[in-house]
């Protein structure tokens, strides 16, 4: 994919340490060449190759923070990943970036990429985002955080995940001259765009990574509904239970409706191993007896499983609307299993009340 012959005469350098996440310094670095815009790799080493957190690329510097210059460069740009926990340790990776805010230069970091902006103290009464995870440490360096895809803040511009990078690479090109219709790029605020499209060609999630995520996800929402419909019917007693696993149950049908709508959008279909996880799931669930203790603590721990793997996939592909189902996906998982949790250690507790009366032989 190319823009046309819009070329603008401008320079960007990108900030780099080994541990940055691939996509995110992938996405910007081909968006930025492929507008014409010159590219600087920076690191802490001359002619030093990097390598990022993903091994999927690696990538020779061209020079060093140490005697770069702020005012050559039009935009500095700041992947994420683990390399930010390094630059904001190098003083002359944090003088760099003070000199290029101090001179209007565009600033723009993605997901842990503002860690470097904290530590050069440039977020105080500035409006922000960033990956999840750091959002209080925004707060607690006087940010007002932003749950956005992008926040731009005079000369500052920072966005949250992957799956933002090519919205941010928009706007980032949009800053520095280059965007609108004529060089076929979407407006940076047209929700419905299809941004994976743009990120795959500057080197972010193919359609087929975004599809096999999707299936993934799909296949353990129906697992996991298979199995809790189970668990429903052996736990007759504690309607408290019930209830909830029933509230999840019907959470997991309306997450499987938006995951094969998002299929359906991209042309594709629900993977055939769905009906391999339905079959297992109704087979294990048949090998468990009806302790109501044992299958609250399975519902608990498919839970946890759940959380942990929306988690990570929220974080790897470079579209935003699957993005956001995922996103969504771990809110509502970390959501059951913390009533989940509460509903065990109540149940515990009163377990024990119940062994102590006994043992002493006792009445409530």
């Amino acid at each position: 994919m190319t823009h046309g012959n819009h070329a603008i005469n401008k320079r960007a350098a990108i900030l780099i340490e080994n541990g940055f996440e691939d996509v995110e310094f992938q996405v910007p670095y081909q968006g930025l060449k492929m507008a014409g815009i010159e590219v600087v790799v920076l690191g802490s080493q001359m002619n030093q190759e990097y390598k990022g957190k993903q091994n999927k690329v690696s990538i020779q510097t061209n020079g060093t923070t140490t005697v770069a210059l702020a005012i050559d460069f039009d935009a500095v740009v700041i992947p994420g990943g683990i390399a930010p926990a390094k630059m904001r340790i190098n003083p002359n990776t944090i003088r760099f970036v003070q000199e290029a805010m101090a001179q209007g230069k565009l600033v723009a970091a993605v997901s842990h990429g503002p860690q470097v902006l904290i530590s050069a103290d440039l977020l105080k009464g500035k409006r922000a985002t960033s990956f999840i995870d750091i959002r209080q440490d925004l707060v607690n360096a006087g940010a007002t955080y932003l749950d956005r895809p992008f926040v731009i803040d005079d000369n500052l511009l920072t966005a949250r995940q992957p799956g933002d990078l090519a919205i941010f690479t928009t706007a980032l090109l949009n800053r520095l001259g280059y965007g609108g219709k004529e060089v076929a790029l979407p407006n940076e605020n047209d929700v419905n765009a299809e941004w994976w499209k743009l990120a795959d060609a500057w080197g972010g999630s193919t359609k087929g990574e975004i599809v096999q995520a999707l299936n993934t996800a799909l296949v353990g929402e129906h697992y996991s509904q298979e199995t809790l419909e189970h668990y429903v019917e052996k736990i007759a007693q504690n309607l408290e239970v019930r209830s909830l696993l029933q509230e999840m149950i019907q959470n997991k049908q309306q997450t499987i409706q938006v995951l094969e709508a998002r299929l359906h959008e991209l042309g594709e279909k629900p993977s055939l191993k769905i009906q391999a996880a339905d079959a297992y799931a109704k087979f294990k669930t048949m090998l468990q007896g009806n302790d109501e203790m044992f299958l609250l603590r399975s519902a608990l721990h498919i839970t946890q499983i759940g959380a942990v793997d929306s988690y990570e996939l929220r974080h790897k592909y470079t579209d935003p609307k699957s993005t956001a189902i995922f996103t969504q996906m771990q809110a509502d998982l970390t959501h059951h299993e913390q009533r989940l949790g509460q509903l065990y250690r109540s149940w515990m507790v009163a377990q024990r009340q119940a062994n102590i009366r006994a043992g002493t032989g006792t009445t409530a």
